[in-house]
C-alpha cells in the first residue's frame, strides 16, 4: 500500500514538474519580441515603463507587457492585442507594428501619431479590428487596407487623411462599422461600398466630398445592412433620390450641411425603421412630405435652411415629443 502511494504521489510529482518546465518553455515567437522592442525603441513611449523584462507576454513571476495580448500558437505565444491609447505617443506610425503578424486587434486612438499608415498594413491578415481615430495622421490611404479580409470595425476619423476615399474597401467582406469623418477627404464617395453586405454603420461627415447621393446609392439596392448614414458637411450636390427608400434598415440618415436641391422625396416615408433624419441647410425647397409627420418611428426631424421650407411646427401621429428645426 505505501509503495502504491508512494508511485502515485512520484507520478503527480513528475507531471506536475512536466507541466511547469513545458510553460517555462513556452516563449514568444522571436519575431514578436523583436518587433515589440523596435516599437519601443523607436517612439519613446510614454508607456514603456510598465514595459520591463525580456517576454512581451510574461515570463516566470513577470506580466505581460501593458496593452499586450497574447494567446497560445503551438509551442509558442504570439501577440494577438495591442492596445495602446491615450498616452501622447508622439511620432510617425510604427512600422513594426506590421510585423505582429496575428494581430487581432490594434488600438493607438487618442495619440499623436503623425505620417501615413504605411503599405505594409495590409500583412495583417487577421486584423479584426483597427482604431487610430483622434490622431495627427496624414496622407493617402493605402490601397493595401483593402487586403485585410477579416476586418471588421474600421476607425480612421479626426485626423488629417487626404485624397480619395480608396475603392478598396470595398474588398473588406466582414466590414461592419467604417469612420471616417473629420478629415480631409475629396472627390467622390465610391459606390462600391455598397457591396458590403455586413456594413451596418458608415460615418464620412465632415470631409471634403463631392458628388450625388443618386451616384453612391445607385439603384438602391446596396448596403443591405446599413443602419446608420453620415454624409453631413460635405459638398454633396443634386437631388434627395427616390432610391434611398431602398434602404430599408436605415436608422439614422444625417445629410446636414450639403448643397443638395430640389424637393424632399415622399420616399422617405417608406423607410420604416427611421428614428432620425437631418436635412438641414441645404437648398431643398417645396414642402415636406405629410407622411414623415405620421411616421411610426421617426423620433427627430431637422429641416430647418436659409429659406424655410413649408412645414409644420411639430411631428403629429405616433411620434410623440418629436419636433422640426
Amino acid at each position: 500500500m505505501a509503495a502504491a502511494s508512494f508511485a502515485r504521489a512520484l507520478c503527480l510529482h513528475m507531471l506536475l514538474l512536466f507541466l511547469v518546465v513545458g510553460s517555462a518553455r513556452c516563449k514568444t515567437v522571436k519575431r514578436d519580441v523583436k518587433a515589440l522592442n523596435e516599437i519601443k525603441s523607436s517612439l519613446g513611449w510614454r508607456v514603456v515603463y510598465s514595459w520591463v523584462g525580456d517576454d512581451p507576454c510574461g515570463h516566470g513571476d513577470l506580466p505581460p507587457w501593458s496593452g499586450v495580448t497574447c494567446s497560445q500558437q503551438g509551442d509558442y505565444r504570439v501577440v494577438t492585442e495591442l492596445e495602446v491609447y491615450a498616452v501622447s505617443i508622439v511620432g510617425p506610425f510604427p512600422t513594426a507594428v506590421t510585423n505582429l503578424l496575428d494581430l487581432r486587434r490594434l488600438d493607438l486612438h487618442n495619440n499623436k501619431l503623425t505620417g501615413p499608415i504605411p503599405p505594409q498594413i495590409g500583412r495583417l491578415k487577421h486584423l479584426r479590428i483597427l482604431n487610430l481615430r483622434w490622431n495627427k495622421l496624414q496622407d493617402v490611404l493605402p490601397p493595401e487596407i483593402g487586403e485585410l479580409k477579416k476586418l471588421t470595425h474600421l476607425y480612421l476619423s479626426f485626423n488629417n487623411f487626404k485624397g480619395e476615399i480608396p475603392v478598396e474597401l470595398a474588398n473588406l467582406p466582414e466590414l461592419r462599422y467604417l469612420y471616417l469623418h473629420e478629415n480631409r477627404f475629396t472627390g467622390r464617395i465610391p459606390p462600391e461600398l455598397g457591396t458590403l453586405k455586413n456594413l451596418r454603420h458608415l460615418d464620412v461627415g465632415n470631409n471634403h466630398l463631392t458628388g450625388t447621393l443618386r451616384d453612391f446609392i445607385g439603384n438602391g439596392n446596396g448596403f443591405p445592412s446599413l443602419r446608420n448614414l453620415y454624409l453631413n458637411n460635405n459638398e454633396l450636390t443634386g437631388v434627395l433620390p427616390d432610391q434611398i427608400a431602398n434602404l430599408t434598415n436605415l436608422e439614422i440618415l444625417h445629410l446636414s450641411n450639403n448643397k443638395m436641391i430640389g424637393s424632399i422625396s415622399p420616399k422617405l416615408v417608406h423607410i420604416p425603421r427611421l428614428i432620425y433624419l437631418y436635412l438641414d441647410n441645404n437648398n431643398f425647397i417645396g414642402r415636406i412630405p405629410e407622411g414623415l409627420y405620421r411616421h411610426p418611428f421617426l423620433k427627430e426631424l431637422y429641416v430647418h435652411r436659409r429659406k424655410p421650407l413649408q412645414t409644420r411646427n411639430q411631428i403629429e401621429g405616433n411620434a410623440q415629443g418629436a419636433g422640426t428645426a
